[in-house]
């Protein structure tokens, strides 16, 4: 029997947890670089676009190699060629928008997953728009953060003439949080998911990826980050039992109202869960915490 937490049929909605600590976990770069902030409460953000990188990241080095776990949206290749790809190894006539659509949803995870527009490019042969079943939102930390900058230097000078000129070193700067723990929602519609064919393989594929990504992103400007939260309310249909937010109510964490805070061990004592009286049909699944 499937756990309840990979059926593709069934609607998902999701909580999760990330913490860092001396490290930027998301640069603005509208910023300067600087970890993203609200700036009326001083909560610190993290884009589901910079989390979603990472999940498809995981997943290549997990999956590589694999049919269907090819991604439409990689590092460093152009969209429209992979659509082409729909009409030359998908065998799409021109102009059926459809076959191509269908043959990209097959071929490419995050097309399946978080869907994608495919309508640019040449409009005889395009793949048009599908939507993705799994969708999820910015993090945003439970506290005020405390964005600082250090000075960093570099022995070695970009240029031979700096040296004859007897500069030693370069300088810099690096943008990083002491501590954040943010939190984060997700969700999975078990409709959508049926129509893109999506495997109980899609799912927990999707949950390991989500769960290690961090173990396979590590950067410097990063420092220490990690899941520290991953609850997953499954419902026994695709429709849903009850709406996501009474869902989340029930993972409760009380805010300590400073940002002094420097580590898990500061946030351990203040999360609460109520898995008491669940609404009929649904189970928590709780794959980290």
């Amino acid at each position: 029997m499937t756990d309840a937490h990979l059926d593709p049929t069934r609607k998902h909605d999701y909580v999760f947890l990330i913490d860092v600590k001396d490290g930027n976990p998301n640069g603005d770069p509208d910023a300067g670089g600087m970890p993203r902030i609200d700036p009326i409460t001083s909560q610190g953000l993290i884009t589901d676009v910079a989390l979603k990188r990472k999940i498809r990241n995981t997943i290549t080095l997990a999956h590589q190699g694999q049919p269907g776990f090819e991604m439409y949206v990689e590092e460093g290749v152009a969209l429209n060629p992979q659509i082409q790809r729909a009409y030359h190894e998908g065998g799409a006539k021109e102009g059926n928008t459809a076959t191509a659509q269908q043959w990209m949803i097959r071929n490419f995870y995050d097309v399946r997953l978080f869907g994608a527009v495919m309508s640019v490019g040449d409009q005889k042969k395009h793949a048009g728009k599908a939507r993705g079943p799994m969708q999820l939102t910015f993090s945003r930390s439970i506290d005020p953060i405390t964005p600082l900058e250090v000075g960093i230097t570099r022995v070695a000078p970009n240029k031979p003439e700096d040296l004859a000129n007897g500069k030693v070193t370069e300088m810099g700067n690096k943008h990083y949080v002491p501590y954040g723990l943010y939190r984060g929602h997700g969700f999975y519609s078990g409709a959508l998911g049926t129509k893109a064919d999506v495997t109980s393989k899609d799912l927990a594929a999707y949950w390991q990826a989500t769960t290690m990504m961090f173990d396979h992103d590590r950067a410097a400007s990063r420092g220490e980050m990690a899941i520290r939260g991953l609850y997953i309310f499954s419902h026994d249909n695709s429709y849903g039992r009850a709406p996501a937010h009474k869902l989340f109510d029930r993972i409760c964490i009380k805010p300590l109202g400073h940002s002094e805070a420097r580590s898990w061990d500061d946030y351990a004592d203040q999360i609460d869960i109520d898995e008491d009286t669940m609404p009929e049909g649904v189970t928590l699944t709780r794959l980290v915490g």
